[in-house]
C-alpha cells in the first residue's frame, strides 16, 4: 500500500484523498479501534524448516508442501471472499523468516523494474513486520522488483535508540524521513511515525516464479508465486526498547500483515476494494499493527 515517496505535504494530502474516497467507503469517525473485532484477526502457523531453503521463487521444497497454505485473503476493508484465490505460508529456522505467497492470476502483469519503484501501481503482494517500536514494510510485483522501508513510532524514535543508528539519524543530511499518519486511518492512539522509505533493507532475499507468460494477455496464466527470506537479526531495531528473543524460539508470536493489492478489481463485485490481505483491517490501511495476524512460531 502506497504512501509516496517524499512527496510534499499538498499532493499527499490530495493522493490520500482520493484513495479514501474511492476505495474506502467508511468515514474513520465511525470505527472503533482496532478497526475489526479481536475475534476478526486470523492466526497462522509458522513451521520449523528441516532442510536448507533455495529462495527461487518456486516454493518446491518439501516444507513449503508440509506448512500447507493459508485460509485464502479476503477484501481488506470488507472482510468478504474475493474471486481469486491468494494464499501465503510461513516458514523459520535461526537465521530467517521463510514467508511464500501463491497469487492466482489469469493474466500475470508488471511494468516496474527498479528498486523502489512505484510498485503499488502495478499489482503487487506485500507484508509487514511490526515491533513495539515501529514495522517494516515488504512491496514485489511479478518482475521482483522490491519496495519497502521502516516506519518507527515517533514516541519511541528517541527512547528506543533508533535515533543514533546512522541510518535513521535525522540530523544527518542524507538520511531522509517524513512524518507518516496512516492512509485512510489516521486516528490511530500512538500517533504519528517516522518514515524512512530511502532506506532499504539490504540483506533480504526474494524471488518471483510466474506459472506463465509475463505481460502477454494472449493466453491464460496460472498466476505466480513469491519466496522471501527475512534475517531475523535485521528484525532487532523494530524492538529496541524490549528486546526479544533473537533468534527466536518455538511457541514466540510475532504480527506480520499479509496483503495483496491490485489494479484489475472484480468486474462483478463493485465493492471489490482492490485490496486483499489474509485477515481484514476494517479500513483501507496496511499500517495498523494491532490488526495484523497472528504468526505463532511451531518447533519440530
Amino acid at each position: 500500500m502506497f504512501i509516496g515517496r517524499f512527496w510534499s505535504i499538498g499532493i499527499v494530502a490530495i493522493a490520500l484523498a482520493l484513495v479514501l474516497e474511492g476505495a474506502c467507503g467508511l468515514a474513520q469517525e465511525s470505527v472503533g479501534f482496532p478497526p475489526v473485532e479481536s475475534a476478526a484477526i486470523r492466526k497462522i502457523e509458522a513451521q520449523q524448516v528441516r532442510e536448507p531453503m533455495r529462495i527461487d521463487g518456486k516454493l518446491d521444497e518439501p516444507d513449503w508442501t508440509r506448512v500447507g497454505l493459508s485460509e485464502s485473503f479476503v477484501d481488506l476493508v470488507s472482510g468478504q471472499p474475493t474471486h481469486l484465490k491468494t494464499h501465503v505460508s510461513v516458514l523459520w529456522d535461526e537465521k530467517n523468516l521463510y514467508i511464500g505467497y501463491r497469487i492466482e492470476e489469469p493474466n500475470v502483469t508488471a511494468k516496474f523494474t527498479k528498486q523502489d519503484d512505484p510498485i503499488y501501481q502495478d499489482n503487487d503482494v506485500e507484508f509487514f513486520i511490526a515491533g513495539q517500536d515501529g514495522y517494516y514494510e515488504f512491496e514485489i510485483n511479478a518482475h521482483g522488483t522490491i519496495y519497502d522501508g521502516l516506519f518507527v513510532w515517533q514516541s519511541a524514535y528517541e527512547k528506543s535508540g533508533i535515533a543514533r543508528w546512522p541510518e535513521f539519524d535525522r540530523t544527518k543530511s542524507n538520511v531522509q524521513s517524513q512524518v507518516f499518519n496512516g492512509v485512510g486511518f489516521t486516528k490511530h492512539p500512538r500517533g504519528l511515525r517516522w518514515a524512512f522509505l530511502d532506506w532499504d533493507l539490504k540483506s533480504i532475499q526474494a524471488a518471483v516464479h510466474v506459472d506463465g507468460t509475463l505481460n502477454d494477455p494472449s493466453d491464460k496464466d496460472k498466476g505466480w508465486t513469491v519466496e522471501v527470506a527475512v534475517p531475523w537479526k535485521d528484525l532487532a531495531m523494530l524492538d529496541l526498547s524490549e528486546p526479544r528473543n533473537l533468534p527466536p524460539k518455538a511457541g514466540d508470536i510475532w504480527r506480520v500483515d499479509f496483503s495483496r493489492f491490485n489494479q484489475n478489481k472484480d468486474p462483478s463485485n463493485p465493492k471489490d476494494s482492490g485490496g486483499w490481505a489474509l485477515s481484514p483491517h476494517g479500513v483501507w490501511d496496511s499500517h495498523i499493527p494491532e490488526v495484523f495476524p497472528f504468526v505463532v512460531l511451531k518447533g519440530f
